[in-house]
């Protein structure tokens, strides 16, 4: 059985930005997020066990359904890249 390798980064917290879409969302759970997303929710859990990235597909998403920014999301879950000028 191999362990899956967990995603490191100083400040990098995928579950601020997942309970902040809940709560903005008016969501029971991350089952209901995942329904709203369109993923199965074992996309959810990894993505909270930091096993899985939150990726460009899924910011997407999550900025049609929160209309929030997708600098607002990313600055939720402590993703802080410079822009390229």
């Amino acid at each position: 059985m191999r362990k899956q390798k967990t995603l490191m980064q100083d400040d990098y917290d995928p579950n601020a930005l997942m309970d902040t879409l809940i709560e903005k969302l008016d969501l029971k759970n991350d089952a209901a997020l995942a329904r709203e997303l369109e993923v199965a929710p074992p996309v959810i859990s990894k993505i909270r066990h930091r096993t899985l990235r939150v990726g460009a597909t899924m910011l997407i998403r999550m900025h049609e359904v929160s209309e929030l920014t997708i600098s607002e999301l990313r600055n939720l879950m402590g993703e802080h890249k410079e822009k390229f000028q």
